[in-house]
């Protein structure tokens, strides 16, 4: 009998489902709640894969208001879990008591982290979990100085919270009235804290190791000019549309909002105050999302550049490249495949969310959706009122913009251990495009 395999993909699949069930029952139980009463299946179900997809859609517009602190702990701890990853924390923890880990983890792991190699696997996890505990430490330390004065010792837990949420790009707050950061809007210190939270948990664990390396290697890898590059040019370019499209926010809003965008959830300014101009942009931003191995979302800034740089070569008559390298036909697969599934994706969550939700504009669809797809959680206020079909859709939809797009449509690759028996080359055909 031919033995079954099973695959990296599904694994990883089954492990963030697997988390996520675990998060659901224990917010389910009625001491998750302040008012001790259950919260329901579906609504834990929900607030659960929000937090292990890093998302920060609600059913509860008011969090703080609603969940206790246990369930509030329940969550920090499926953010961290979620924004990591479970199969990283564990090997993590493997590595530290000196287990032995095999090739076939090695290959998994890079799978889950979308490695090119098993090289150096394991030291990049090690990394991972030092680097994002340091930036996690600071980031507290620093709101510290913004929460302790005014809520006292309950100043630390929330400062705690807050920086959980922010590097992992979750989005989730504790300050109460369901305002996010709005009441903060001009407090300097705790927008520039929380942007550089984001930014750091956003720019993905290669690149800022490749930063700290860089006085020892005196160079940055091809990845981390990318990734570096992609991004200051859409915090600025976000930051800009948004001030032309609304001239009555400051920049610090601007600019804060263009950061998080890019999956992290938090508001500085009223959803609702968007008007057609500024929704575009905010889903602009959503759906280009933050860069691989990190923290957040999206579609990934280098997919984004790929796009664009191949776009750029075909209208000139040119093969893709950057600077002296050719950017392989992968990596160009990779990104159009992304994309493509992705689109047709949202556009098929978007269809059925407005069959369920009679009367609700198509505006306030779409950027709920967009954002569960890119695991931003930046909400109109629309998630609290949806039926339970459609919470159960967007579900799906933070689960799989979370896992990855790729990681889906891969669970059915069998051929990850061996090379395709269809590896023929045939006679080339063309097609009559556009």
């Amino acid at each position: 009998m031919k033995r079954k395999h099973i695959t990296p993909y599904s694994i990883i699949f089954l492990t963030f489902l697997t988390t996520i069930f675990i998060g659901a029952i224990l917010l389910v139980l009625p001491i998750s709640t302040k008012n001790r009463s259950s919260m329901g299946f579906v609504n834990a179900l929900f607030m659960s894969t929000s937090c292990v997809c890093v998302t920060g859609l609600s059913v509860y517009s008011d969090v703080a208001s609603n969940i206790s602190i246990f369930g509030q702990v329940v969550m920090m701890l499926l953010i961290e879990i979620g924004g990591l990853s479970f199969l990283t924390i564990m090997t993590f923890v493997f590595y530290l008591l000196g287990l032995k880990i095999g090739i076939s983890e090695r290959y998994l792991l890079k799978e889950a982290l979308n490695q090119n190699s098993t090289s150096g696997i394991l030291k990049l996890i090690y990394r991972t979990i030092i680097i994002s505990i340091i930036i996690q430490a600071i980031g507290t330390l620093v709101n510290f100085i913004v929460f302790i004065p005014i809520y006292g010792a309950k100043g630390i837990y929330i400062s705690i919270f807050h920086a959980v949420s922010a590097f992992n790009n979750a989005g989730f707050d504790i300050l109460g009235n369901g305002n996010s950061l709005i009441s903060y809007s001009n407090n300097i210190l705790l927008n520039l804290n929380t942007m550089a939270l984001i930014i750091l948990g956003g720019l993905g664990f290669i690149v800022i190791y490749d930063i700290i390396s860089f006085r020892k290697n005196k160079r940055l890898k091809l990845h981390t000019k990318i990734v570096l590059a992609v991004s200051l040019f859409l915090i600025v370019l976000g930051a800009i549309l948004l001030k032309i499209s609304m001239p009555d926010i400051t920049w610090l809003e601007a600019f804060f909002q263009s950061v998080t965008a890019r999956t992290a959830g938090f508001a500085s300014i009223d959803m609702s105050r968007l008007n057609s101009a500024g929704t575009l942009v905010m889903i602009f931003l959503m759906f280009i999302g933050a860069s691989p191995c990190s923290t957040g979302g999206g579609l990934k800034t280098t997919t984004f550049f790929v796009i664009i740089v191949y776009i750029l070569s075909f209208a000139k008559g040119k093969s893709p490249k950057i600077g002296y390298r050719k950017i392989s036909n992968q990596s160009l697969f990779k990104a159009f495949a992304l994309v493509t599934f992705s689109i047709i994706y949202l556009c098929l969550a978007i269809f059925l969310i407005s069959l369920c939700e009679n009367g609700v504009g198509l505006k306030e669809i779409t950027f709920e959706s967009v954002s569960a797809f890119a695991t931003v959680g930046l909400s109109m206020n629309l998630t609290p009122t949806l039926h339970i079909a459609s919470k159960l859709i967007l579900c799906a939809t933070m689960f799989i913009g979370r896992l990855g797009p790729l990681t889906v449509i891969s669970i059915m690759n069998n051929n990850w251990t061996r090379a395709s028996k269809e590896e023929i080359n045939y006679v080339e055909e063309n097609i009559i495009i556009g």
